[in-house]
């Protein structure tokens, strides 16, 4: 029987195997398969699926026009991003891609800016980007490349000033984030898991559920919860099910649960745990209870409705919360390593997970490390290979977990900080950032690192979407940005 390819994540069905998760048989052929099945990694429908052959390559079929485009900035519809309507929009393929990205990167700020005003933070300079921002993309407002260039860099530099604000939000209430190890498996009794990435959320659900014997979970961006002293208080914060924001299918499935979505990464529900997740802020599905507020009892209600899991072994551990006072009181011993040419690198290695399967290029990336070189990690690209046990060098972990994507700010001021301690301007340090990318608040965190003039970062798995060949060739130029290859081959590159 043929196989199919999904042509957004890349998963291909194979018959052979069915989708024992949605309930597929091995052997139901794709066209067999129900009209609403969808991918279980992505969640896009059939019709985004193509037929592959045996030798994996998608089934060439009769060229077929390329279907026209709509054009946002004029109205008019197009054969490429762009609009090629001379003298209604005029927007050439570069500004149009620009604009693009500045959408991308002010969606970006957004999101952290919203976790910042739900624990009552804001910043007035932010907001007032936030509306410039807009307006540059507006039809007929701007038309300069070069403009929009710089808007992207001073996107950045707003969204290092908002997760900031986001930090200082995090520490004031819940406390400055220590190393903590979190046990991934499921503890015997009633569960809650939550995912997103609103701390304020499950810090209302930890309160509400204190006392009643259910245990809460995180998944994904949650999983720093863990490292704030002010939610780590709570004895039936136990653990976290599941990794990456695209597992939520699988994990959310296999585990019979209460479900909060509290932010953005919430995938259409399979139906298998639909009634049972909830949302609330501004996450929606459709078919899901949405949950205005902090009240959560309906959702604490449906948990003492379901079963109780039963213990797991739980020997994957994950450690998370290493915060910047914690990593810089180790500067001394750090500056005492590498003149001894104890510790002779460090990488940043994170970003937005990717179900492609061109992502597994992180996991080998850190696999293949000399034991001579520090990784810092953050956001969900961490879970390539954030259950590799990784050592330590004299005390100075090699796999240090700074958190999820709006802690980038971390990283960022760890790298300024060894660039004071040792005397040298960022890109003179022996320091190389390695990102996996898809959109939005990655974009906004990329601008920020150029910004700072950071130079030599390698990006992957996937050019992002908005770059075209002038885009690539200023960003190669003026902050030699390089795409990522062969894991030991870059190795050696960054290394000599």
């Amino acid at each position: 029987m043929k196989k199919y390819k999904c042509l957004l994540c890349e998963y291909v069905y194979d018959p052979e195997k069915g989708d024992p998760d949605a309930g597929i048989e091995p052997g139901t052929a794709f066209e067999d398969l129900p009209d609403d099945w969808i991918c279980p990694i992505c969640g896009v429908g059939k019709d985004q699926f193509e037929e592959v052959t045996e030798e994996g390559e998608e089934k060439k079929e009769e060229k077929k026009e390329k279907p026209a485009m709509f054009c946002y900035q004029c109205s008019q519809t197009a054969q490429e991003t762009a609009c090629t309507v001379r003298g209604i929009c005029g927007k050439n393929s570069t500004v149009a891609r620009l604009q693009d990205n500045l959408l991308f990167s002010i969606k970006g700020i957004a999101a952290y800016l919203y976790h910042a005003r739900e624990l009552g933070y804001t910043d007035p300079e932010v907001d007032a980007f936030m509306e410039k921002g807009f307006y540059s993309t507006l039809t007929n407002v701007n038309f300069d490349a070069e403009d929009f260039l710089n808007l992207a860099l001073e996107a950045g530099h707003m969204n290092i000033r908002t997760m900031q604000l986001l930090k200082k939000a995090h520490i004031e209430t819940y406390g400055e984030p220590t190393p903590t190890e979190v046990r991934v498996g499921a503890v015997k009794g009633h569960g809650i898991l939550a995912t997103g990435h609103s701390m304020k959320a499950i810090e209302e659900l930890l309160k509400q559920t204190e006392g009643t014997g259910i245990n809460v979970y995180t998944h994904s961006e949650l999983l720093p919860a863990h490292g704030y002293p002010g939610l780590r208080k709570y004895d039936h914060l136990v653990g976290q099910l599941g990794g990456a924001w695209f597992d939520q299918r699988n994990t959310f499935t296999k585990y019979p649960v209460a479900i909060l979505g509290t932010s953005n990464c919430v995938l259409l529900p399979k139906n298998g745990y639909s009634d049972r997740m909830f949302t609330s802020g501004v996450a929606q599905l459709p078919g899901v209870q949405h949950i205005e507020g902090y009240d959560f009892t309906p959702l604490i209600e449906k948990a003492k409705s379901l079963p109780e899991l039963e213990e797991e072994p739980g020997e994957t551990v994950f450690t998370t919360g290493f915060g910047v006072s914690t990593v810089l009181s180790l500067a001394d011993k750090i500056k005492e390593l590498v003149e001894a040419g104890k510790i002779r690198h460090f990488f940043v290695v994170g970003g937005c997970d990717s179900p492609k399967p061109q992502a597994t290029y992180y996991t080998e990336f850190v696999k293949k490390l000399p034991e001579d070189t520090v990784v810092l990690t953050l956001a969900c690209g961490k879970y390539r290979f954030n259950d590799l046990q990784l050592g330590d060098i004299e005390g100075v972990p090699r796999l240090i977990d700074l958190g999820q994507c709006n802690d980038a700010i971390a990283g960022i001021e760890i790298v300024t900080a060894l660039s004071t301690l040792f005397g040298l301007e960022i890109n003179d340090l022996p320091i190389t950032f390695i990102l996996s990318w898809m959109e939005q608040k990655a974009t906004a965190i990329l601008w920020s690192l150029l910004s700072l003039g950071i130079k030599g970062m390698y990006l992957g798995p996937i050019i992002p979407a908005w770059a075209n060949e002038d885009i690539l060739k200023v960003l190669v130029e003026n902050y030699d940005l390089k795409p990522i290859g062969d894991p030991e081959q870059d190795i050696k590159d960054i290394l000599g």
